[in-house]
């Protein structure tokens, strides 16, 4: 067995775990140098948080954990393919790697159709089905002048 399939098993472990105890078939852990750092479950129904997918429970966790926000020499293991969300999520953490077992289309015959999402993102904002519209405010490079100007930044 190598460390993707202990990991993925993980993942799927938990994903199905939290189908018993009421939520979504979704599971993930953060692993660094062969040690589990945290593991997540979708909890977007039991939290009332859309935000709440298994990839972002993990991330933020494993941030928690580490006391940092970026996760460089770590792995992001998933039940199933990261949806646009966790996709972003991912990136933004900085992890060296998402490894994954069902993919999206395993999921939509499950009724979890990420598809739309994937295709809205290819396609100009102005066939959206939510309005995305910039209103430029004189007051709006404020916060960036602030930002650029301030001495205890951190950079990300």
């Amino acid at each position: 067995m190598t460390d993707d399939d202990r990991w993925l098993a993980e993942a799927v472990q938990l994903a199905t775990r939290n189908v018993a105890e009421g939520g979504g078939p979704f599971g993930a852990v953060v692993v660094a140098e062969g040690r589990l750092l945290s593991e997540g479950q979708n909890r977007v129904t039991r939290d009332l948080d859309p935000t709440a997918h298994a990839e972002v429970v993990a991330v933020r966790r494993a941030c928690r954990a580490l006391e940092r926000f970026a996760l460089d020499g770590c792995t992001l293991y998933a039940s199933c393919e990261p949806c646009p969300l966790c996709l972003a999520t991912a990136l933004w953490s900085r992890v060296d790697r998402v490894v994954y077992a069902a993919d999206r289309h395993d999921a939509a015959d499950a009724g979890f159709d990420d598809r739309e999402f994937y295709e809205l993102f290819g396609r100009d904002r102005d066939g959206w089905p939510l309005p995305v519209q910039a209103h430029r405010v004189p007051s709006l490079g404020e916060p960036f002048e602030r930002w650029k100007a301030h001495e205890g930044r951190t950079a990300y």
